[in-house]
């Protein structure tokens, strides 16, 4: 799991979930957890301190998908380093994707995804929120969001 934009401070659900999955193990291990950034892409304000994080994340994927180092890689809201200019080379990150050795699978969340990204992919789901608790200010919920 590659998480770009989210803080390496802040506990969520996703990792509290991982964390209890049998043979979990941070770093090498049944699932590896990576945080690149310095906050959440839909609250933070500046979130331009996390721009060289995303950079140094994607250089790591690239690294580990040569490797072969995992079967299953989660670019967790990838898509918004894309959109944001922080990884500009749209066509670079295709040809990583398309030359990847093995078999490996690759799933990029994120919103606003680049168009050359969606032609490439071979499924891409549109998911839009229609209600969410913080619409009514109610806070994160321990083993839902953190």
């Amino acid at each position: 799991m590659f998480q770009f934009v989210k803080s390496a401070k802040w506990k969520v659900g996703r990792g509290a979930g991982a964390e209890g999955a049998r043979g979990f193990r941070r770093g090498r291990g049944t699932v590896a957890w990576h945080k690149m950034g310095e906050g959440w892409s839909w609250v933070q304000r500046d979130i331009s301190s996390s721009e060289e994080a995303a950079r140094e994340g994607w250089e790591q994927v690239k690294r580990d998908l040569a490797a072969e180092s995992y079967r299953l890689y989660v670019l967790d809201e990838f898509a918004y380093p894309l959109h944001w200019g922080w990884i500009d080379n749209h066509a670079e990150v295709i040809s990583v994707l398309r030359d990847r050795p093995g078999t490996q699978h690759v799933v990029i969340t994120g919103r606003n995804a680049p168009q050359e990204l969606v032609d490439f992919a071979d499924l891409v789901t549109d998911m839009s929120k229609v209600k969410h608790p913080m619409d009514t200010g109610q806070k994160g919920q321990r083993g839902i969001e953190w």
